[in-house]
C-alpha cells in the first residue's frame, strides 16, 4: 500500500502496478496501514544509486520495487504538475499499462549493469514511462480542464499545435479557427471549457512560459526573446512577464540562476514513479 497527503485513503498495490507521485511531499510505502514507519533516505543514500533491501535480513524479500525521480524547473511544475492529483496509480490490468514493467524492468536492468550509454537509454525510457502514466490519468479524467486535457480534444488540439509550433506568429481567434477548420465561436467555447481559458489568453501564458525558459536557458537578451515569443516590443513583453509572473524578466534571469536544483534521493522536486514487480 501507499499513501500520502491529498489522497481519501491508501491505495493498495499489486504485482505489476504502477504508480506515479507528482508532489514534492513525504510518502508512506508498506505492507500494512498498520506496519510501523521507517524513514527511508538514510537507506536510499546509503546506496548510491543502486538496489536496497529493508526489513529482516532473516525474513525472504516478499516484494521488488523499481523507481526513479524526474526533475522539473519551477515554472514546468507548475505548468505541468500543478494540473494532476498527488498520486496517480496505474493498475497491472489497465488498458496501456502492459509495458510498464517491462520498461520499468529495463531502466533497473540498465542501471544495474552501467553499459555504454546506459544514462541515455534509462532517461528515454523514463520519459515514455511518464507519458503513459500521464496518458492513462487523462483517459480516465473526461471531465477535468486544462492544456493536458485539450491535447485528447481534436478540434483544441489543432489549435494547441499551431500555438506550439508557431507561438510568435500574429494569432487570431479566426487564424486558429481556420487551422482547426471549425468556425470562431466554436473554437472558442471548445477552447474554454476544454483548457478553461480562452485561446489568446492562452497563447500570451504560453509566450510567457517561453520568454521564462529563455531567460533561464539561454544568455539571450531580453529584447531578442521579446521578439521570439512575439512580442513586438521588449517593453511590451517584460509589461505582460512582471503582471504574470511577479517580477521583471532580468530579476527572473537573476533569481533563477541562484536556484540550484534539489539533489535526488530526496525526491522532492519532480515526480517520483515505481512499481511492485
Amino acid at each position: 500500500m501507499i499513501d500520502t497527503d491529498g489522497l481519501h485513503h491508501p491505495v493498495t498495490l499489486l504485482a505489476g502496478d504502477s504508480f506515479l507521485l507528482t508532489r514534492p511531499q513525504e510518502f508512506v510505502l508498506g505492507s500494512s496501514p498498520h506496519s510501523s514507519v521507517q524513514p527511508a533516505s538514510p537507506l536510499f543514500r546509503a546506496t548510491g544509486g543502486a538496489s536496497a533491501e529493508a526489513g529482516p535480513l532473516d525474513e525472504p524479500v516478499t516484494a521488488r520495487l523499481v523507481g526513479g525521480s524526474f526533475t522539473f524547473g519551477r515554472r514546468a511544475r507548475q505548468l505541468l504538475l500543478d494540473a494532476l492529483p498527488p498520486l496517480i496509480h496505474l493498475p497491472a490490468h489497465a488498458q496501456g499499462a502492459a509495458m510498464l514493467p517491462h520498461l520499468l524492468s529495463r531502466i533497473d536492468q540498465e542501471a544495474r549493469t552501467g553499459g555504454l550509454a546506459s544514462n541515455v537509454i534509462t532517461e528515454h525510457l523514463a520519459v515514455v514511462l511518464l507519458i503513459d502514466v500521464v496518458r492513462y490519468h487523462l483517459s480516465h479524467q473526461p471531465d477535468r480542464t486544462g492544456w493536458l486535457q485539450g491535447l485528447s480534444d481534436p478540434v483544441v488540439s489543432a489549435a494547441l499545435h499551431a500555438i506550439h509550433a508557431d507561438p510568435a506568429r500574429r494569432w487570431t481567434v479566426r487564424l486558429l479557427a481556420d487551422v482547426a477548420h471549425v468556425s470562431r465561436s466554436t473554437l472558442a467555447a471548445r477552447f474554454k471549457t476544454v483548457v478553461g481559458q480562452g485561446p489568446l489568453e492562452y497563447l500570451r501564458r504560453w509566450r510567457l512560459e517561453l520568454g521564462a525558459h529563455r531567460l533561464t536557458a539561454t544568455d539571450q537578451t531580453v529584447a531578442t526573446i521579446a521578439d521570439a515569443v512575439g512580442y513586438g516590443s521588449e517593453a511590451a513583453f517584460a509589461l505582460a512577464f512582471k503582471r504574470e509572473l511577479g517580477t521583471a524578466p532580468g530579476s527572473y534571469r537573476r533569481e533563477s540562476r541562484k536556484q540550484a536544483p534539489t539533489a535526488l534521493p530526496q525526491g522532492i522536486s519532480g515526480v517520483a514513479v515505481g512499481a511492485p514487480l
